[in-house]
């Protein structure tokens, strides 16, 4: 998720004192389930197979065909409607039972390098993913340093790639993202980050024509994100790099975005996530949101009771529109603390979701494409909570928000992917 101090605070993996920002660490891999044995065995007759050695499930073997080009899931009118499901707890079978379409992007999150074990949990999730014609937003997380992306990880990449759209999926690659943050080991290293960001790009477009790249900056509220344990540090070339107005210190003066641009030869996607904390601090609060706050999030215009950030860039405008790039929120949700007083869920998630999918966002903003809900449960570590983000969590959420989402929105049946 975003990371940011004003709006959307976040911590880096290990914690600093005091703590500037807050987040989701320590997310566990999402693990799809296996196929049956029996299904395995007759895929086996099919002789397809991964360049790391994974057994192809069969229900994306059985239809023999391939991704097409990877600005075809880009639709002329309207917006991707997608999930990032927890994999232990619901399917996405059980999903589309309960908002009656199958989502359009599916998100799964991967360590790379990875070994075959850690790259299963990826085809395990194509293998739902191909079974609702939605495309995969695979994050790919470099935990071990930019220095870990070899020529040859780089490569094994691709071709597993290409393995995927060859049967059916397209893929949307967010690597290295909220890179601008100082929370992972890929943050605040622009020249690195750029490099190494193309050179996945370059190999990802000349091997797997059926999966794009997506550039995922952290939203910039906050921003330099002090406190973390990967911030640049003053006298490096980095810290000269993203102090974009030469004052010799890092603010939110400086750009908090356009060091870390690797070029639109390099960019399918520009993606942001934004998400509801609660209104001020303490975060975590049952806070319903400000109005308007979704989109002035997304075109810099914030200025509220979380802080004001309104030097942030105009993220829509410069990468939406100027660099015309599809725009995506990666993720989005509103925060609910059962424990905790306050506005009810219903009135919380509600408020949220009708900004985020509201007239307005579909009709000044074209260029948004694709939008994900945050569909998990899970103990957070920032607030020291169990935080429900889902939108169908309950029949009375979910009945709530199949009632509000407007016909702009495409799923999963109505792409065409698979050429």
């Amino acid at each position: 998720m975003a990371r940011a101090t004003s709006v959307v605070p976040r911590p880096p993996r290990q914690k600093p004192t005091p703590p500037t920002f807050t987040g989701h660490p320590d997310r566990k891999r999402r693990r799809a389930s296996l196929v049956a044995p029996l299904l395995v065995t007759a895929l086996a007759a099919t002789g397809l197979g991964f360049a790391s050695k994974e057994v192809v499930p069969i229900v994306q073997a059985l239809s023999l065909c391939k991704a097409g080009d990877a600005a075809s899931i880009i639709p002329e009118d309207g917006v991707l409607l997608g999930v990032n499901l927890d994999w232990d707890t619901e399917t996405l079978a059980e999903h589309k039972a309960n908002l009656g379409h199958d989502p359009a992007v599916v998100v799964q999150f991967s360590d790379i390098p990875y070994d075959d074990e850690t790259w299963a949990h990826t085809t395990n999730a194509v293998t739902q993913v191909r079974a609702t014609g939605g495309v995969l937003l695979l994050t790919l997380e470099p935990h071990g340093g930019l220095a870990t992306m070899s020529d040859e990880v780089i490569a094994k990449l691709a071709t597993d790639l290409r393995a995927i759209n060859d049967q059916g999926t397209p893929v949307v690659v967010r690597f290295a993202h909220e890179m601008n943050g100082s929370w992972y080991s890929w943050g605040q290293q622009p020249t690195r980050y750029v490099e190494v960001f193309r050179k996945v790009a370059a190999a990802v477009h000349s091997q797997a024509p059926g999966t794009s790249m997506m550039w995922a900056p952290n939203y910039g509220g906050g921003y330099p994100f002090t406190g973390g344990q990967y911030a640049a540090r003053p006298g490096t070339p980095d810290f000269a790099a993203l102090d974009t107005d030469h004052d010799g210190t890092l603010t939110m003066a400086d750009d908090t975005y356009a060091p870390y641009y690797p070029g639109d030869d390099a960019v399918d996607w520009v993606g942001v996530s934004l998400y509801h904390w609660g209104n001020q601090r303490p975060w975590g609060n049952n806070d319903i949101a400000e109005p308007g706050k979704f989109l002035a999030m997304l075109n810099g215009t914030y200025n509220g009771t979380a802080g004001d950030d309104s030097s942030v860039p105009d993220f829509y405008q410069v990468y939406g529109v100027d660099h015309n790039r599809p725009v995506a929120i990666p993720e989005t949700a509103a925060i609910f603390t059962p424990a905790r007083g306050g506005a009810s869920e219903l009135d919380v998630k509600r408020a949220w979701w009708r900004q985020v999918f509201s007239a307005e966002t579909h009709q000044k903003y074209p260029q948004l494409k694709m939008i994900n809900w945050f569909e998990w449960k899970k103990y957070e570590i920032e607030i020291n909570d169990d935080v429900d983000w889902r939108s169908a969590g309950s029949p009375a959420i979910r009945d709530a928000l199949t009632q509000d989402l407007p016909d702009w929105l495409r799923y999963g049946e109505d792409l065409e992917a698979c050429r």
